[in-house]
């Protein structure tokens, strides 16, 4: 699959770059195996993270840039932050020693561009002898043909709606298009998933669809219009975690309105949006778990606080 690379159009920036000629597409991202974390995070879903919590793989640079982004340490396509160029083997046999720790999940945070080495890491494993929940953790900006190749190897998508407002997706993270885009991935994912969420005895996800949506401070309406958008067009029956947590990170250039966190007032709001709208099935926050969440990834363990 490493050949699509040649002319890379794997997600919808459709940059049609040869990555093996050095990165020079939107993501600024070549051909190669580059990580910029393999760790245990415990701070996911508890039904994702379990005791034991979830084997992530962080993939650098975006095919996004929103300008708020928590990990932006490792997502910025311009960042001169250090990750590591890597080997298949390497990573495989780090997975698995983590995964001899305790974890039953490995989750694939920011995988969109990196698609080719997912499926290699996944079937690595498999080839190994280890047959982890796999989870597809993506900012929903995706396709909806490269999700199909994924189809008999994600256990979990954990995607994310951000937007369903174009000026707002332009005005945050450079792509007009991200609202039609997020809602063809979405609409594919629930097609693989459907509602219903698998768990094991012990309430760690085994398959199914969760999809996030982060509030902003000022974007009551947006999120509200992004949940109508679910009940109406998939179903009130699928799973949701509403996050609170927004928090302006440390030496990020915002807008005054993106500069402080959002009130109990307008995520009540939304919550009782979902409430009307039928929800029944997810996760809400507290407000107070903003600043819980922003990781260093210049530690071992980017989220040990």
């Amino acid at each position: 699959m490493f050949s699509v690379l040649t002319s890379c159009n794997l997600c919808p920036r459709n940059c049609n770059v040869n990555r093996f000629e050095g990165g020079t597409g939107y993501c600024r991202s070549d051909a190669e195996y580059t990580i910029a974390s393999i760790c245990i995070h415990h701070g996911e879903e508890p039904v994702i993270g379990g005791r034991h919590g979830i084997c992530n793989i962080f993939f650098p640079h975006c095919n996004l840039q929103c300008i708020y982004c928590q990990n932006s340490q490792i997502s910025r396509n311009n960042s001169d932050y250090p990750t590591a160029k890597t080997s298949l083997k390497a990573i495989v046999d780090k997975v698995i020693r983590l995964l001899g720790k305790g974890c039953e999940s490995v989750g694939f945070v920011s995988p969109t561009h990196y698609i080719p080495h997912v499926h290699a890491i996944i079937d690595a494993l498999h080839q190994k002898g280890h047959h982890p929940v796999i989870v597809y953790n993506t900012n929903g900006y995706d396709k909806v043909t490269l999700l199909q190749t994924l189809e008999e190897k994600i256990n979990l998508y954990l995607p994310d709606f951000k937007y369903i407002n174009a000026k707002t997706a332009w005005q945050y993270s450079g792509a007009r298009n991200y609202p039609e885009a997020v809602k063809r991935s979405i609409k594919e994912m629930y097609r693989q998933k459907g509602n219903s969420l698998i768990l094991s005895d012990t309430g760690l996800a085994l398959n199914g669809l969760i999809i996030r949506h982060l509030v902003l401070p000022g974007m009551v309406n947006e999120s509200k219009n992004i949940l109508r958008w679910i009940a109406e067009e998939l179903s009130p029956f699928v799973h949701i975690s509403l996050m609170s947590q927004y928090n302006p990170p440390d030496g990020l250039r915002l807008p005054s309105h993106l500069l402080r966190k959002i009130t109990k007032k307008e995520y009540d709001s939304i919550v009782k949006e979902m409430e009307i709208l039928g929800f029944q099935n997810g996760w809400i926050q507290e407000p107070e778990s903003a600043g819980f969440y922003n990781p260093d990834f210049a530690k071992d363990h980017p989220f040990s606080f």
